[in-house]
């Protein structure tokens, strides 16, 4: 019998899933795979650490809902790893609200609370909850712990975390949040052991992905980020529009006559990468294109990014680092390339070898050290599972 937590990572089509051995001191990947929820037969495939397949079942529509495939899985961790092994589930939630700095065991009247902050991440909350109704449903006694993509973005203070809107709005919550933050904590731990001399300089993760943000940080805090109340705001994204003038917002509603809803399905899934090219949310498929609406959604993508990397500079009072993550800034070296263009005049001088060859540094002669970490949310959130255990447990190995 293996020790053991799974991790959910619950995205707008299908769910990743890690399972960590936590029988040592930091948690070891056991096996990962993913829920496909949206095929015509949802699926469950499990892979080995090194990618190896283990195990794929499919599903008939009917079966996806009432918890088959979570069963399944759960089938399948105990028949590889032995039963009684698995001592908690962990999920990755988007949005804790002000209350939720850290993570925590859920239970029903906390899993209320957050079910109730949907309206600020209507396309992920309530799929980072479905799983945690289902799992109590076929395991009750499971413990399931929430770790909150707001939480690292709690040390942010007046004036980053607030919007200019009467005062009576923000004593109900209305600020700025922050988003990605188990892949900015995931990132600056890495940063803390790779140029350890780079963690109490001044610091821009740049989280690029089909979701795109940035973090300024300082002695591994949060200082500013481009996310705020929503995951809408910041960046242009794959289907998201990032920052926009409020009056887009009025006029589409007084003038267009769209309704609320259909707003928001056209700021969410219609909008950004895809809404500018017409072509794809894919920057992979955008890169590929000849199409000139595909290089205009790549251009505006790289000055958005430039601009606001500026920005979170002028919050910490400079710029000393600059770290890519995420699967756009992990994989994609035309996009770190034309950010680091445009940032020249900051001190961001990218090495064309390096940056070719995905080297982790990728820094040329200018002052801005230029760093790829790959990000790991699964493994962040297996670390506060096994945190909130021992706090709970005591020894548990």
């Amino acid at each position: 019998m293996t020790a053991s937590v799974l991790v959910l990572n619950s995205g707008s089509s299908s769910i990743k899933f890690g399972l960590f051995d936590i029988s040592a001191a930091e948690p070891v990947l056991l096996c990962k795979g993913l829920l496909d929820e949206h095929e015509d037969k949802p699926r469950l495939i499990v892979r080995s650490s090194a990618g190896e397949s283990l195990f794929e079942t499919r599903r008939e529509a009917a079966d996806a809902d009432s918890g088959h495939l979570f069963a399944d899985v759960l089938a399948f961790i105990e028949h590889r790893f032995g039963a009684g092994g698995l001592r908690a589930v962990g999920h990755r939630i988007v949005h804790g609200g002000p209350d939720y700095s850290g993570p925590v065991t859920l239970t029903d009247d906390i899993i209320a609370k957050l079910e109730a902050l949907a309206p600020l991440a209507p396309l992920h909350q309530p799929r980072c909850l479905a799983p945690v109704r289902t799992i109590a449903t076929i395991r009750p006694d499971m413990m399931q712990i929430a770790c909150f993509d707001t939480a690292f973005h709690h040390s942010m203070t007046p004036p980053a975390n607030r919007f200019a809107i009467p005062r009576r709005y923000e004593d109900r919550g209305v600020r700025r949040y922050g988003f990605h933050g188990l892949s900015f904590e995931h990132v600056a731990g890495r940063l803390a052991g790779i140029a350890p001399q780079l963690v109490a300089k001044r610091t821009v993760i740049a989280h690029l992905g089909n979701g795109a943000s940035l973090c300024a940080l300082r002695d591994g805090r949060s200082m500013d980020t481009t996310m705020g109340l929503t995951p809408l705001d910041g960046l242009v994204m794959g289907t998201r529009c990032g920052t926009i003038d409020p009056g887009v917002l009025l006029y589409l509603q007084q003038h267009e006559t769209m309704s609320v809803e259909a707003v928001q399905h056209l700021l969410y899934h219609e909008s950004g990468l895809l809404g500018v090219s017409g072509i794809s949310a894919d920057m992979r498929t955008l890169l590929a294109s000849r199409e000139a609406a595909a290089r205009e959604a790549v251009d505006l993508f790289t000055f958005r990014a430039a601009q606001e990397i500026a920005v979170m500079a002028n919050t910490l009072g400079g710029l000393d680092c600059l770290v890519f993550t995420g699967g756009i800034g992990e994989h994609a070296k035309e996009i770190r390339s034309a950010i680091g263009e445009r940032l020249a005049w900051l001190g961001v001088q990218i090495d064309a070898a390096a940056n070719d060859e995905g080297r982790e540094r990728i820094s040329g002669d200018g002052a801005v050290d230029v760093l790829v970490i790959p990000t790991n949310e699964e493994l962040t959130i297996a670390r506060h599972c096994v945190a909130v255990l021992q706090t709970i447990e005591g020894s548990f190995h």
